[in-house]
């Protein structure tokens, strides 16, 4: 594993999602991550009853949002190489990918997930 450094640009997988900003500090086992773009939106529901609706709390997972600065286990962060899109078109992308993966296949889960990410994305954008 390279060794990264502050400033770094990096690409960093937080909860269910992923995405790319910068190194802000080194805190030991972790790295404080600047979030400037999101590179794959959190999926909903609950993740450890995956494809579940029925008996489990149906988490809704916000992206992080722009500036926002997480701690991010070492092991989940690499190296960015690249130009770093802007933060909104990033994550309308992101909005997209998942929102085009849950209408694959028709069931329960991936409704109310797409439900709940429309609702987001009205959230996120005021619309």
């Amino acid at each position: 594993m390279s060794e990264l450094n502050i400033g770094d640009a990096v690409i960093a997988h937080y909860k269910s999602g992923s995405y790319i900003g910068k190194i802000i500090e080194d805190r030991n086992q972790f790295y404080l991550v600047e979030v400037l773009a999101v590179e794959k939106h959190p999926m909903q529901g609950d993740l450890h009853n995956p494809g579940k609706t029925e008996d489990v709390f149906f988490h809704e997972r916000k992206a992080l949002s722009h500036h926002e600065k997480a701690n991010i286990s070492k092991s989940a962060v690499k190296s960015f190489n690249g130009e770093i899109p802007e933060y909104e078109q990033s994550l309308r992308n992101a909005i997209d990918k998942l929102k085009d993966r849950l209408k694959r296949k028709e069931s329960d889960f991936n409704q109310k997930a797409f439900d709940q990410l429309v609702a987001l994305e009205k959230s996120y954008f005021n619309n």
